[in-house]
């Protein structure tokens, strides 16, 4: 065990001398407190290290001594409805030793409860040959989701022995011998290092949308399983509430929050409001399937740089089960605030804006775990990992660098707008800004289940809504009435888009959730509404009766409408009245 002395301390950063043998990234004690850190630089014998927590009192001459480890998270029954820092320090577990509701410097609990009996049902049995990734048991860790056992990466051979009942996640329940005849012991936990991508078979293209039950976001810019999103947005426009429906209402089977470096007062709302949540999903609460990373503003800066690197790790271990996994990481740009003020205390150059060069290698880095994939072992399981990254620009502007180079990674960009907030309108999601490079490529899995012209019908409404975007110059000049009848009725169509289809209420008991055929059906509804007014028009109809047909008020109504109720008869019924309406007024 290498064991060297501080030499000089600046904020997170300290720099120790007399550390030959020690390794990038291994995990070392600082200090007579023995704080956690992780060598980011190595000098001849002097290690640059980045201390997780607060670095206030301690002194030159104090010992460093190495782990021989890198930063590692400890992935096995316990980890939902767990809340972690950074670095994978459970929260719940540090106030109950301590009776401190800070985190005391040099605590050390561990990130998994030693003291819970799990109970292991074997799905393997003696004499059976398993290889890497292949699940040798269950665990049911919550009533939403049943823990699955892996054999850790790199060991393969024959099952020894294999035990059943109640164990700690330290307890051997497996023996599994090798090919050279070792022999090694399998628990319910295993480690891996934060910063390695955990390895897969094969990855798949991004085919299946992940339905979020938000019709701007299913509808006009889908995201796919496995795909990468962004919601940049300013201050007050919605980032928080949008990631809160995303969590709620996708259908991935485990969520991973990562708050990193969000206000604490944000932080506590979704700890509290998660317990609380009813999973439509599963019937229990949604926590029984979510983990929680929460290292706010005012934690120890570099442990927010890891944040996320422990947040991507746990996503890749339960889709290594064969889960499909939503981690939002709210937000990015913190993260990469953290990464510039190590970067200025370890005197590197900077790049724009002050960030380190390497910001947007580091951006891709994390953004490319994301994948729907085929799993290790024998099954060919399927998984996947969707991350969605919130993005705070300063003052809104999207050209700034953590902004300009997510969008560069990613193939969603949900932009949203202060303006629309303001308004009122939510999702606050710009239709203007916003795009998926998903579309083509899910396309067919909308063709497929709900009807044949879902893709004809999304791009009609999007140049609708561009459409009436050039035309509203055009109305502050000289007035909506001063236009041909066909702009007149593509303006009420647009509006009627706006505030009919893409708004939606977040705490309306029906509205909140719009199924796939729903929200086709209902974008089908307004688009025959427009072709029948155009038809209308084309034959002489004044717009202006058209605007008086009762048939719209039915159209407003149709999100309430419980969502059964609308598929199999209202959204038939709408359609024939519009078609009624309309020809009584071309025979008019």
């Amino acid at each position: 065990m290498v064991v060297g002395k501080i030499i000089k301390i600046a904020g997170p950063v300290v720099v120790a001398e007399g550390m030959k043998g020690a390794q990038m990234y291994e995990v070392v004690k600082v200090g007579e407190e023995k704080l956690t850190g992780e060598i980011i630089q190595l000098q001849g014998d002097k290690a640059v290290i980045q201390v997780y927590e607060e670095t206030t009192g301690i002194k030159p001459g104090e010992p460093v001594e190495g782990t021989g480890a890198p930063l590692s998270v400890e992935l096995g029954p316990g980890m939902l409805k767990a809340m972690y820092d950074g670095i994978q320090r459970p929260l719940t577990a540090i106030e109950d030793k301590t009776g401190s509701i800070f985190i005391p410097r040099g605590v050390d609990v561990p990130a998994l409860p030693r003291d819970i009996k799990w109970e292991f049902t074997p799905t393997v049995k003696v004499g059976d040959y398993v290889e890497e990734g292949d699940i040798i048991g269950t665990v049911p860790e919550t009533p939403s989701i049943v823990h699955k056992i892996m054999v850790p990466i790199g060991i393969k051979g024959k099952i020894k022995e294999i035990k059943e009942g109640k164990f700690t996640v330290e307890e051997t329940v497996a023996i599994v011998e090798t090919e050279d005849g070792e022999e090694k012991e399998l628990t319910l936990m295993q480690k891996w290092p934060v910063r390695k991508p955990r390895p897969y078979k094969e990855k798949l293209p991004p085919v299946i949308p992940l339905i979020t039950g938000q019709r701007v976001e299913d509808t006009f810019f889908g995201l796919a399983k496995g795909g990468t999103a962004a919601i940049p947005g300013p201050f007050g426009s919605g980032k928080t509430v949008t990631q809160h429906q995303l969590a709620k209402w996708a259908d991935a089977d485990v969520v991973v929050y990562i708050g990193c470096g969000e206000r604490g007062n944000e932080m506590t709302e979704v700890i509290e409001e998660f317990p609380h949540l009813e999973d439509i999903k599963t019937g229990n609460k949604l926590m029984d399937r979510t983990v929680l990373i929460a290292n706010t503003s005012n934690m120890p800066v570099a442990a927010r740089e890891a944040s996320v690197y422990t947040g991507i790790t746990i996503a890749e271990y339960f889709r290594d089960m064969g889960y499909g996994v939503l981690l939002t990481a709210d937000s990015t740009s913190r993260w990469a605030e953290a990464m510039r003020e190590i970067s200025g205390r370890l005197e590197e150059m900077p790049g724009e804006e002050g960030y380190p060069a390497y910001l947007a290698s580091r951006l891709a880095q994390f953004y490319e775990r994301a994948g729907r994939v085929i799993t290790l072992g024998q099954d060919n399981r399927q998984g996947f990992v969707c991350i969605v990254g919130a993005v705070s620009p300063p003052g809104g502007d999207f050209s700034e660098p953590v902004t300009s180079n997510t969008l560069r990674i990613v193939k969603v960009f949900w932009a949203l707008d202060a303006n629309l907030a303001r308004r009122r309108h939510f999702p606050a999601i710009n239709w203007l800004q916003s795009y998926s490079l998903y579309v083509d490529d899910i396309a067919d899995w909308w063709r497929e289940n709900t009807g044949e012209d879902w893709k004809e019908l999304r791009d009609e409404a999007m140049n609708l809504l561009q459409k009436e975007a050039e035309l509203q110059e055009i109305v502050q000049l000289v007035g909506p009435d001063a236009l041909p009848d066909r702009e007149r009725v593509i303006l009420e169509v647009a509006r009627m888009l706006r505030e009919d289809f893409l708004q939606q209420d977040a705490f309306h008991e029906i509205d909140t959730y719009c199924p796939p055929m729903k929200q086709y059906l209902m974008l089908k509804t307004i688009m025959t509404f427009y072709n029948k007014a155009l038809e209308a028009v084309s034959k002489g109809v004044d717009p202006a009766d058209i605007m008086k047909v009762s048939v719209k008020g039915d159209i407003a109504r149709m999100k309430y409408i419980p969502h059964d109720e609308f598929i199999n008869k209202k959204a038939k019924e709408i359609m024939d009245k519009i078609e009624a309406e309309m020809n009584a007024l071309i025979k008019k």
